[in-house]
């Protein structure tokens, strides 16, 4: 593999509820690699401030989005004014066998200037035999004040020997912008 990267979409959520990419993934690459940018919440309205971003994958030919999950997650963050910082396990992001939404950052700030970047790697997603690894890194101002910055790391598994060829992205309440492209990694 020579890492490089090739573009093969993109969506652009502009007061979306999710973005779903239900073409691309297939065994044409070993690796795929989702990245965020510029991502914000919606403030008012339905939206609430500090939402949970999140993915969940769906299984060729299954139904919706709702495969088996093992991670774990832990996170940095230091507050504006430096009052304070840490490194911590994020019990509340994990999942023994779940099948919600993976979090891939939480309480993503909604101020006009605040946003979250991330990028999601996914290993083998047509393998018929084996779980389908991924880990994600992201970084984002919360919706504290002074507010944080943080970075979440996550990791797992989807545990299924079926095929993934589509993935989902949403937040846990609200809409949300931003830009999400997929590329392949040869």
């Amino acid at each position: 593999m020579s890492g490089k990267l090739t573009l093969l979409s993109s969506a652009t959520a502009s007061g979306s509820t999710s973005v779903e990419f239900t073409s691309g993934i297939d065994s044409t690459y070993d690796e795929y690699v989702f990245y965020g940018l510029d991502i914000n919440p919606s403030v008012g309205g339905s939206g609430t401030d500090g939402p949970i971003f999140q993915f969940q994958a769906n299984a060729s030919g299954g139904s919706g989005f709702n495969e088996t999950i093992t991670s774990s997650a832990f996170g940095a963050y230091h507050r504006e004014d430096g009052a304070s910082t840490s490194l911590t396990y994020i019990t509340s992001s994990d999942q023994a066998n779940g099948t919600s939404y993976q979090h891939i950052a939480s309480n993503v700030g909604a101020m006009s200037d605040a946003s979250l970047c991330f990028e999601l790697h996914l290993f083998s997603p047509s393998s018929t035999s084996k779980v389908k690894h991924f880990y994600s890194q992201s970084v984002n101002s919360n919706d504290d004040e002074p507010p944080y910055a943080w970075q979440y790391f996550m990791a797992g598994y989807i545990n299924t020997t079926s095929a993934i060829d589509e993935i989902s992205f949403n937040v846990s309440s609200g809409n949300f912008d931003g830009n999400i492209y997929l590329y392949g990694v040869s």
